[in-house]
């Protein structure tokens, strides 16, 4: 039997957390309807590969991580180096990343510097009750949905990219601990979501906001 591309595999993950994702936002609502047609492609009904790789085209999936304090009053940003802008952290996703929050997870690591991240909304872990008879650790469960969708442009410094469509995770961290400052980025550094930096794109705050009603709405579901 042969292996699947491991692509295939992650875009098949990445499609099983839209359709799982019900926004509270209604234009989140029917921008994800519009991502999970952008990975189907034109008429399918599978998950098509090059939805989540990097060199599949000029328009493909990204994953940001919206690091906040647990008590949602900071945020983590990094100022991007090539977009000279501020803005959460996050980027492509890379061949050794198995699902579409474990690269988010990743990013936001290799982009804050800080380990000790604790997902908003973690992942399931397989059963390992003997009682629920044999193979059950492999059985698929649900994976956990995203907090944000965002598809944007992108200026010719950003290469061959022309059109990211961004899926946004939340991750929880100590406004104190420490960070670092990664390649991709110029400054990294924590604020409070109600005083954000000059220099976010334009749609950001908004973005924020919305990432911010999510996060509750589902804390009170």
């Amino acid at each position: 039997m042969t292996a699947l591309d491991p692509a295939a595999l992650l875009a098949r993950d990445a499609l099983a957390r839209l359709d799982r994702w019900e926004p509270a936002d209604e234009e989140q609502a029917a921008l994800a309807a519009e991502y999970r047609a952008f990975v189907r492609g034109d008429g399918g009904s599978g998950a098509r590969a090059d939805a989540v790789r990097r060199d599949g085209g000029p328009q493909h999936l990204t994953a940001s991580c919206f690091v906040l304090s647990p008590d949602l009053d900071r945020v983590l940003l990094c100022f991007h180096r090539k977009g000279q802008f501020w803005v959460q952290v996050g980027g492509h996703i890379e061949p050794g990343d198995t699902t579409l929050a474990g690269a988010a997870y990743r990013e936001a690591r290799e982009e804050s510097g800080l380990d000790d991240l604790v997902p908003f909304d973690p992942d399931p872990e397989p059963s390992t009750d003997p009682d629920d008879g044999p193979g059950a650790e492999h059985q698929a469960v649900a994976p956990a949905a995203p907090v944000d969708v965002h598809r944007h442009d992108l200026a010719a410094a950003f290469g061959t990219c022309r059109t990211h469509w961004d899926v946004g995770f939340v991750a929880f961290a100590d406004p104190d601990a420490r960070t670092a400052v990664s390649d991709e980025s110029e400054d990294v550094a924590w604020f409070p979501v109600d005083a954000l930096p000059a220099g976010t794109p334009d749609d950001f705050p908004v973005r924020l906001a919305t990432v911010l009603a999510e996060v509750r709405h589902r804390r009170r579901a």
